[in-house]
């Protein structure tokens, strides 16, 4: 390297040097920055390293200068503190639609925000390759793709597909492309699932973003009805993105569920007292298999007092299960 160009990009390994090799418990000092930079092919003396740490300081980066037995420099403050990153590395890992190849380079990514001391910290705390894990690595583009079509207020057509037993992809409809109009991207169950309206039916139908493929946007606009959806009053009527009739259910619930139906339902839904334990809510929900199971989970705790058609429901469903068990 040429010492002039060298000498321009000094300050820039300089900062990088500081970025990943400090932090509060690793210091530098000014030999050992000179050090590092002659790693580069950089000389330095330790009077301009003096003037660009202050430079680097003027331009907003947080940087420390200990006194102990000799004068270390260290980054003090970064974007994202350890904690955050921890919390990001978890959401990574535990996202099912995310791949494991994406995953680790995800993770790659932000362990480079902190110093290379804290990235090893993250890396033990990431088991990637024993989870389940969506098989479709064009997840990224899949998403951007809808996040664009919303923004420029257009429709958006693809192709849909499940699995075989084989682990092969198979396209419904024999591979011939859906017309939508996206209203919202909604994360459930770890998975990213589109919100869409179809022309041909009415409502809001779902599809799981990482079994659609040859997304692409449409010239026509939006059906005007998906301009006016609400992604969190949706979210409290569907239960794991099935869709269904949509119904005022009551339900008499045991006092132990209160924070159950607070998870699931918010703060607001109004719960009223029946007896010493019990109490009573009246909430709209989309009538669905995964419904009805999350009434089963609770056995006797949980009672569904109207409408008589769903009573009726759950038990034909109650009798077709036990039917099974039946010897």
């Amino acid at each position: 390297m040429a010492r002039s160009r060298g000498q321009k990009l000094k300050i820039l390994y300089l900062m990088k040097i500081l970025l990943e090799q400090t932090d509060e418990m690793h210091l530098l000092t000014v030999n050992e920055l000179i050090s590092r930079l002659e790693g580069y092919g950089i000389s330095a003396e330790r009077k301009t390293i003096y003037g660009d740490i202050e430079a680097l300081r003027e331009f907003g980066f947080d940087i420390i200068m200990e006194k102990s037995k000799s004068c270390g420099y260290f980054v003090a403050s970064r974007d994202f503190e350890l904690p955050e990153l921890k919390l990001l590395i978890d959401a990574v890992v535990s996202s099912k639609f995310i791949t494991e190849r994406k995953s680790l380079e995800l993770i790659k990514k932000l362990e480079n925000l902190v110093s290379k001391y804290d990235g090893r910290s993250l890396r033990r705390q990431v088991y990637v390759s024993s989870r389940v894990k969506s098989m479709n690595d064009s997840i990224y583009y899949n998403v951007d793709a809808l996040y664009e079509a919303i923004a420029d207020n257009k429709k958006v057509c693809f192709t849909y597909f499940d699995y075989n037993i084989n682990k092969e992809r198979v396209y419904r409809k024999n591979g011939a492309y859906y017309s939508v109009s996206p209203a919202a991207l909604l994360w459930d169950d770890e998975n990213y699932y589109l919100v869409a309206h179809s022309d041909n039916h009415e409502g809001f139908t779902h599809y799981r973003v990482d079994r659609m493929s040859n997304i692409k946007k449409q010239d026509e606009p939006r059906n005007v009805s998906v301009k006016e959806f609400n992604p969190a009053l949706h979210s409290k009527k569907v239960f794991g993105m099935f869709t269904g009739e949509e119904e005022m259910v009551k339900l008499r619930m045991d006092g132990s569920l209160i924070g159950v139906v607070i998870d699931r339902f918010g703060k607001d839904v109004l719960m009223i007292p029946d007896g010493e334990n019990h109490f009573i809510i009246t909430v709209c929900v989309a009538l669905s298999p995964v419904f009805y199971g999350w009434i089963f989970q609770f056995g006797e705790l949980c009672e569904v007092l109207s409408p008589q058609s769903l009573r009726d429901e759950l038990k034909e469903c109650g009798r077709k299960f036990l039917s099974q068990y039946k010897s």
